[in-house]
């Protein structure tokens, strides 16, 4: 599902308006939000609970900086993240299904899992190129990772990866 172009052009420009309108869509649906973020380090979650009324969609954030938190937290597979490391596609899916279970209320897993990893800079430590940026989210209805390079210095690279992140949330719903 692609966005209206309009819209797309106004989240684009106002990576506000992106957070308030996904948590208004979550609380239409009823559904609720949890995050998990590794190079983004929390800036997702704090984009949507800056939106007044996102304590009745957002279930919490993990900031799975260290590879061993993706694993013991979110349940990333400790043979995915030695073969390939923290930062692979597949860790993004894991993370953002993790993320679901494990921020879950009374027994059931929460709607969307939103998940992001990747090299901000401004060195690689596995080769990979910096912007590097891996961002998955999961519904009831399946995972999508999208994979992008950003450019920029490291915070440039950190904020347009939470604002993506965000804006592939909302095309999920």
């Amino acid at each position: 599902m692609e966005l209206p172009e309009e819209l797309e052009e106004t989240l684009a420009s106002n990576p506000r308006e992106s957070a308030a309108t996904l948590v208004e869509r979550l609380a239409e649906l009823g559904w609720s939000v949890a995050v998990a973020e590794s190079l983004t380090g929390g800036l997702v979650v704090s984009s949507l609970v800056a939106v007044p009324g996102a304590s009745r969609v957002v279930r919490g954030g993990v900031v799975a900086y260290a590879t061993d938190i993706k694993r013991t937290v979110l349940g990333v597979d400790a043979a995915l993240l030695e073969a390939h490391g923290a930062v692979h596609p597949r860790v993004a899916r894991q993370m953002a299904k993790g993320v679901r279970e494990v921020l879950g209320q009374d027994g059931a897993a929460a709607e969307v899992g939103i998940a992001t990893t990747g090299i901000a800079g401004p060195e690689s430590p596995d080769g990979q190129p910096v912007g590097t940026v891996h961002i998955a989210v999961s519904t009831p209805l399946g995972t999508r990772v999208d994979s992008i390079v950003l450019s920029g210095d490291r915070d440039a690279i950190r904020a347009e990866a939470a604002r993506i992140a965000v804006r592939r949330a909302l095309v999920a719903l």
